[in-house]
């Protein structure tokens, strides 16, 4: 099956096969990745140098490559995480339309691997740089787990062996250096753990496994130089199972997370599992954004205390948010819970869906929930607008491998049944069942679900869905619609089953402990989250002056709603007296937009959160 996380060993829940309706908001998406993203992908490996730093170590001649590396010393990831996504795409729709790049990339790859199996153009093809010399900050073993995830992608899609080749080389190569009786290294950015994994399950040489196994045991126990910012910026402050607060640069925290949890899918480890479910909760339940996003602190890219979570500052990076759906789901193979499905819907509808343009062809690195009146969007750390690529572009080619296999984190099976995680219009199959989804979700809440075959199927119900309806016409509920849980029909072939979930917008409140956000509320509609844009403001009234009022009605004006409040009067001075008696302030009234889709229309002002009347 063309998708990513197939577990060898039995686990609670299997992927299921899945085709999402190009009519669906996420079938659109992946449809828009396919046409625009990708290739835009493409483009710019030859614009930045990506491509071309494999040529000049491929063309090199007696006195070496001519020219100098260009990019940051990962920059060999790009092309690898581009890689991964044609694989995806072409297991989806079985385009060729790759096939001279492929062609030519896999004969760079082979030109320039060396025959122990090493693979590094940065390091081959800068002088005086030495193998694994600098593996805190060199990238060598996470650019070769992404070169192993691309290899698995494009070997499930197509069957292409050429790149599973290179790949087994590289991972005999890691394998040999680094096991029992080779050096104890581990990388700086974790990402190799989980590709490991991935290699052993297409492979099935459980040396890879292992060689997994030890990169996760030797964590945490300070190999790494610390540098500037400390040993848990690396992952590398406490052993896995010792770790129970999301600390350090917040992908490395994820990606290993997702890694460990790949572990514990093989090997059955309960230790990994009770370690995972702890650190997720800090993480998700004290340090993540309204919006799925993920790191608070711009300095380090990392995750601050508990509750530290100002909206301007958000560095929730789009990397982060891709890495916390990947874990999330491995949990969910691991656990059936319905929370770890329910968290993947509030990143991908929300923080994900935020960071590509309407064209697929811009992106943001960083996602605040607030960008002030005259921010200076200049550089490209905190721009005001997506940009068409970054000079460290981890994000552009993450978004296209995620998209491209997104059907993929839709739906499970067991032996019961199928169930279905991702609420989405489309295609799903497993466990005796071969269901048709028909919604408009999420722009609406109703679901019909044609069922062929027999079997159990369970649908998830968001937990922000109290009140939610559900019949079976064909079939027994054995479970109803509770908030956060899953509706649970025994189905005979040709059953209809129906779901209405109440899709009024509705206010929400932060934790207290979130000073950034006290005395403010955001406002939601079914999974997506809403915000302001300056655009849609009256003249003259800062994003700054609205205030809402929580006692008026929220009209739904389809993807729009219309809110009520006041404007604030602009003091004259920065500072001045409190006053328990303010002035009379207007009233105004105001749209708000899905939060997805802000930045579409040039820059300006922005806010999530809302300070009430």
């Amino acid at each position: 099956m063309s998708t990513p996380v197939s577990p060898r060993t039995a686990t609670r829940l299997e992927p299921a096969a899945a085709r999402l309706d190009s009519e669906s908001f996420l079938g659109a998406w992946q449809q828009l990745n396919a046409d625009a993203t990708i290739p835009h992908c493409i483009d710019n490996l030859e614009r930045s140098g990506v491509l071309e730093n494999f040529r000049r170590l491929a063309e090199a001649g007696a006195d070496g490559p001519a020219g100098e590396f260009r990019g940051f010393w990962f920059a060999d990831s790009d092309l690898y995480k581009t890689l991964e996504a044609i694989g995806w795409e072409q297991g989806r729709s079985g385009t060729g339309q790759y096939a001279a790049l492929l062609d030519e990339v896999a004969e760079l790859f082979d030109t320039v691997q060396t025959a122990d199996g090493y693979l590094n153009t940065y390091v081959q093809g800068t002088p005086g740089v030495s193998e694994f010399a600098h593996p805190e900050f060199a990238h060598e073993l996470y650019c070769a787990g992404h070169l192993m995830q691309a290899a698995v992608a494009l070997h499930r899609g197509s069957g292409d062996e050429r790149f599973l080749t290179v790949a087994r080389r590289l991972g005999d190569l890691v394998v040999k250096r680094f096991g029992d009786d080779g050096h104890p290294l581990i990388d700086g950015h974790p990402e190799v753990e989980t590709a490991l994994v991935e290699l052993y399950r297409e492979t099935g040489e459980p040396a890879y496994l292992h060689a997994a196994e030890l990169q996760i045991e030797r964590r945490g126990h300070r190999w790494l130089d610390p540098g500037r910012f400390g040993s848990s910026y690396y992952q590398d402050h406490l052993p896995v199972r010792d770790n129970t607060e999301a600390i350090g640069h917040s992908v490395r925290q994820l990606y290993l997370g997702a890694g460990v949890t790949d572990l514990y899918l093989e090997n059955g480890d309960e230790s990994l599992l009770r370690a995972m479910e702890a650190l997720w909760d800090s993480a998700f339940h004290t340090k993540m954004y309204l919006t799925g996003g993920h790191g608070s602190r711009h300095r380090d890219e990392a995750y601050g205390d508990p509750y530290e979570l100002p909206p301007d500052r958000a560095y929730a990076e789009t990397c982060a948010s891709i890495a916390a759906l990947q874990w999330s789901w491995r949990l969910l193979l691991a656990t059936g819970k319905a929370r770890y499905a329910e968290e993947m819907e509030r990143a991908l509808l929300n923080a994900i869906a935020a960071s590509t343009s309407s064209t697929g062809k811009e992106f943001f690195y960083s996602n605040p929930l607030q960008l002030r009146t005259g921010h200076d969007g200049s550089d490209e750390d905190s721009p005001s607008v997506r940009l068409p690529w970054y000079s460290c572009a981890c994000c552009p080619p993450n978004l296209a491998r995620l998209l491209a296999s997104l059907h993929g984190y839709a739906a499970t099976a067991d032996e019961n049944g199928l169930q279905l995680h991702l609420l989405a219009a489309g295609t799903f199959e497993g466990g005796g069942l071969r269901v048709t989804v028909r919604t408009a979700y999420p722009s609406e809440g109703d679901l019909e679900i044609s069922v062929s075959g027999a079997g159990e199927l369970a649908v998830r119900v968001p937990g922000w869905a109290s009140g939610a309806t559900g019949t079976a016409d064909g079939g027994e509920i054995l479970a109803g619609p509770a908030a956060g849980e899953y509706l649970r029909v025994s189905c005979q072939d040709g059953a209809t089953v129906r779901i209405g979930l109440p899709m009024s917008p509705r206010l929400i409140r932060a934790d207290d402990r979130v000073d950034a956000v006290r005395g403010c509320v955001a406002v939601a509609r079914g999974p997506l989250v809403f915000c302001i844009e300056q655009a849609d403001l009256p003249d003259g009234v800062l994003v700054e002056q609205i205030r809402l009022d929580p006692a008026a009605p929220i009209i739904d004006e389809g993807p729009r709603l219309r809110l009520s409040g006041r404007v604030a009067a602009l003091q004259p001075e920065l500072y001045r007296s409190y006053r328990a008696e303010e002035a009379e302030q207007p009233e105004v009234t105001f749209t708000a937009i899905p939060y997805h889709s802000w930045a579409n229309r040039g820059p300006g002002a922005m806010r999530v959160w809302l300070p009430t009347t």
